[in-house]
């Protein structure tokens, strides 16, 4: 394993008192895959990617991380990870080719050596085109991806990137997930965090879900979603649709085929056994009460009703 945890913990002190941000995180993460941190703003995550780069330090528990003992080894660490943060690091009077270069020299790479990393890695993320103007000029996705070739100048064995694709355009997102997949490819480790949904879904060998501080769920994607019981009916009943939906919930609870109802404002959520035959079964019973619905969709389950069903709210909200 690249990194293990046990029993993480970090608190901050505010004017309101105590806030536990981690409040006693175990994790296991295999080398070369992709792992994934899902959850909501304020879930922890940022928290414990800090603590596992060294940039915090944790008040409880530990972890060895790429090796080396987090707590009595933090330099060791750091010499074998890359971090890439939210804000970004690029220097606005430099050039991505500038800034490539002092990185890899940071880490006590020859001169020659690092001219050499800063041109693969020119080519490798395609910055071809700016590498050699000041980092002012460039766009949010260019930036970015200047963000992450400085994370990986060094050749770390595992790279931490937090909330990478935020705020991106569709193709500047699509091309930080494409090199997400040749990292992998090539026998790096990848620990993500990320609240989009689909990111997880489509990029991560093993994702862990993080609310209030705790992992609540872990596993692949499929193993997530095969904890949610059954198919999931989303029933809307409009803006005026308060009362309908309570009576909706009340109706439909008993029927045999209902296994769990979670109401959402105008919105009724289903989990059912067998979404294509009990659909059917279901309007006929609200058609009988005269309830009308306004919108139907049936979906398998998906990671946002993993986390529904693990703590009683939308990923989404």
């Amino acid at each position: 394993m690249i990194i293990e945890t046990t029993g993480l913990r970090k608190s901050f002190r505010s004017r309101k008192g105590t806030v536990e941000a981690v409040r006693g995180v175990d994790l296991t993460v295999a080398e070369g895959q992709v792992f994934g941190f899902l959850g909501p703003n304020g879930a922890g995550k940022t928290t414990t990617l800090r603590m596992l780069a060294t940039l915090l330090a944790p008040d409880g528990g530990s972890a060895v991380v790429a090796g080396a003992d987090l707590r009595r080894e933090p330099g060791e660490v750091r010499r074998r990870i890359g971090y890439v943060g939210q804000n970004g690091g690029t220097w606005r009077e430099a050039t991505a080719r500038e800034e490539l270069v002092l990185q890899a020299r940071l880490y006590g790479v020859s001169k020659a050596d690092a001219i050499r990393r800063a041109a693969r890695s020119i080519e490798a993320f395609q910055l071809d085109a700016f590498a050699d103007r000041k980092t002012v000029t460039y766009s949010g996705g260019q930036k970015r991806r200047v963000d992450i070739a400085l994370g990986l100048v060094h050749d770390p064995r595992l790279v931490f990137l937090d909330e990478p694709t935020t705020g991106l355009d569709p193709a500047s997102r699509s091309h930080v997930w494409d090199e997400v997949r040749r990292l992998r490819g090539e026998g790096m480790t990848v620990f993500l965090t990320t609240h989009y949904l689909d990111e997880a879904d489509a990029l991560c060998d093993q994702i862990a879900i993080m609310d209030g501080g705790l992992i609540v769920a872990e596993g692949t994607a499929d193993e997530l979603k095969q904890q949610v019981e059954g198919d999931v009916i989303t029933l809307g009943f409009g803006p005026d649709g308060a009362e309908a939906v309570v009576a909706a919930e009340k109706l439909l609870a008993d029927e045999p085929y209902a296994r769990r109802a979670e109401r959402a404002d105008t919105e009724l959520r289903l989990y059912v056994a067998g979404g294509a035959t009990a659909m059917p079964q279901l309007m006929r019973v609200l058609d009988g009460a005269d309830i009308t619905v306004e919108s139907v969709e049936l979906h398998r389950p998906s990671l946002d009703d993993v986390f529904l069903a693990k703590t009683g709210r939308s990923l989404r909200d």
